[in-house]
């Protein structure tokens, strides 16, 4: 069935921050699942503002899997259960009793453990605290743009390796951390990507990055004492550029309200400022490619 806002001209897209996000209006998300017209100015303003918020967007489960589904492949999560009956839809429910290793108050960018991190995401808030509980995005293409040029050369070769067992294997007893390494060994990805739709560069280092794997060079080590000090410095600095506000948005979550971001060139973090109220959150991931 063909929806009645298959004009593409009935979107208007109201941007949040100067270089990050925009709100739509007039959109129903269930029939973009099924308007391709539709669905084509969705995935060009995504292109253009990193990261789309939605409000009143009464979804079902299986619309929700749908609408993702147009972008690509859906994946599971191995720490976050899913929806029985509507595989790759992950459900983030969070109160005082959720394991230790479900944290999501750190900037990253999804699953960066993975050898094909996920494109992107589809997000619907189910359940809301009363206040708190926002997210902020980070655009990553402007953090890389605004590097001092001197950082920029000394990581354009540069690359990092990236852990699932160092991140939410952490809190993990030994032998099931070492189960969950062997099922998703370390990736390793450049510092900075190229987004392999526009072409921009992407500082691509988070939460997830634990080392730089080929900083040690005669060009930046005189001796053994300078290798882990500059190495662990640089990365540092570089997963700190996230914090930085002029490259952030933060939506405020209402019932119904839906995000959807690229996971190839943002960062995000889920603020857990709400106990002991609930949060819930249901998400599917979009496989990507391989980073480049």
């Amino acid at each position: 069935m063909t929806s009645t806002l298959a004009a593409p001209t009935t979107l208007r897209a109201e941007p949040l921050t100067c270089t990050l996000g925009a709100q739509l209006h007039d959109v129903d998300l269930g029939a973009a699942a099924r308007d391709d017209a539709l669905f084509a100015e969705l995935r060009r303003l995504l292109l253009e503002y990193k990261v789309l918020f939605f409000r009143d967007q009464d979804l079902s489960r299986a619309e929700h899997v749908a609408l993702a589904s147009r972008f690509g492949e859906l994946e599971d999560h191995p720490v976050a259960s899913s929806d029985p009956d509507h595989p790759g839809l992950v459900r983030i429910y969070k109160d005082l009793d959720s394991p230790a290793e479900h944290y999501e108050n750190a900037f990253h960018c999804d699953a960066t453990w993975r050898q094909n991190p996920p494109m992107g995401c589809v997000l619907r808030c189910v359940e809301t605290p009363p206040v708190g509980g926002d997210t902020i995005w980070v655009d990553m293409v402007a953090a890389h743009e605004r590097l001092p040029e001197d950082v920029k050369a000394r990581i354009a070769g540069l690359r990092a390796r990236h852990s699932i067992e160092a991140s939410f294997g952490a809190a993990m007893p030994i032998e099931r951390r070492h189960a969950l390494h062997d099922r998703y060994p370390d990736a390793e990805h450049p510092v900075v990507r190229t987004h392999p739709e526009t072409g921009d560069k992407v500082l691509f280092v988070n939460a997830f990055t634990t080392h730089l794997v080929n900083y040690h060079t005669p060009e930046n080590v005189r001796f053994g004492i300078d290798y882990a000090p500059g190495a662990s410095a640089l990365l540092q600095y570089l997963i700190s550029q996230a914090s930085v506000p002029e490259y952030q948005v933060r939506w405020r979550w209402t019932r119904n309200s839906v995000a959807i971001w690229d996971n190839r060139c943002t960062q995000h973090y889920a603020v857990q400022d709400y106990w002991p109220a609930v949060r819930k959150m249901e998400r599917a991931g979009i496989v990507g490619d391989r980073p480049y």
